[in-house]
């Protein structure tokens, strides 16, 4: 009586085992699972890197056949182009987005022009001369778009800033000795904040101790209200301003009102 007592105590419940088998799945699950999306994760930075460096080694070979007569094989600078080592992406993606390099010819600066590469091209480019050495990056959407800023602030800060030499809006200006300050009525927001960042041509460099990321993005948002927003009084005169305008009326307007006054008096006699 007491043996069988004691085997009903020592017995193992069934349920027991099917803890055990269901324990044991999920930890083998969670092992597999863990060892997968490392897997993977290591698959997609290896993939990830091979991509980066396959647009580094197209960027050299257009680099050799496009830029390296000015600039050197190795972006060391010549006597007809300086080193572009640090110079980063973002003043390679401006220069050669917008046309301006390779130069046409040589000048006070070099002039907006179509593209001469594609957007995948410029991309390449860019990676391969930030590739040399440590420098300004491609600026991303969210300070570019011209959609998150605020336009009073990038109103008043191209006032401060810009104005001087692109005029209040953006209209442009002559500078000294055949150079000049570019129309921005056409010009896009993520070459606008590469401008400021890089400061090509005579432009001064707006690092961000100068104009932070989020003022830079105030001055976009501002510059793409202008170019929404056109005159609503009509022809805007070049938007030269009011002293420009002012003389336009006299010269054009007075001198109309007298030729009218000397014919009506001409053919009255």
């Amino acid at each position: 009586m007491f043996n069988r007592t004691k085997s009903k105590k020592g017995r193992r419940s069934p349920m027991a085992t099917v803890s055990l088998i269901v324990v044991g799945l999920m930890t083998t699950g969670g092992a597999y699972a863990l060892f997968s999306s490392t897997a993977n994760a290591d698959d997609s930075t290896s993939t990830v890197a091979a991509s980066s460096q396959s647009n580094v080694n197209e960027g050299e070979k257009l680099f050799a056949s496009n830029c390296a007569t000015c600039h050197g094989l190795s972006a060391q600078g010549t006597s007809e182009g300086p080193s572009l080592i640090g110079v980063g992406a973002a003043s390679v993606d401006f220069q050669v987005g917008t046309g301006r390099m390779p130069m046409a010819a040589q000048g006070p600066q070099a002039e907006e022009k179509p593209a001469q590469f594609t957007d995948e091209q410029v991309d390449a480019l860019a990676e391969y001369v930030a590739s040399l050495g440590p420098g300004p990056e491609v600026p991303s959407t969210d300070l570019t778009n011209g959609a998150d800023g605020d336009a009073a602030e990038g109103a008043e800060l191209f006032r401060i800033n810009c104005a001087m030499c692109h005029n209040v809006a953006g209209a442009g200006g002559a500078l000294t000795e055949g150079k000049y300050a570019p129309n921005l009525e056409t010009v896009s927001g993520k070459h606008i904040y590469e401008a400021m960042l890089t400061g090509p041509q005579n432009m001064p460099v707006f690092n961000d101790l100068n104009l932070t990321p989020e003022q830079k993005a105030d001055i976009i948002t501002y510059l793409k209200y202008v170019q929404d927003n056109k005159s609503p009084g009509g022809f805007a005169l070049g938007s030269l301003g009011p002293v420009a305008e002012g003389l336009f009326i006299w010269i054009f307007g007075l001198g109309a009102v007298v030729a009218m006054t000397v014919w009506l008096t001409a053919k009255s006699n």
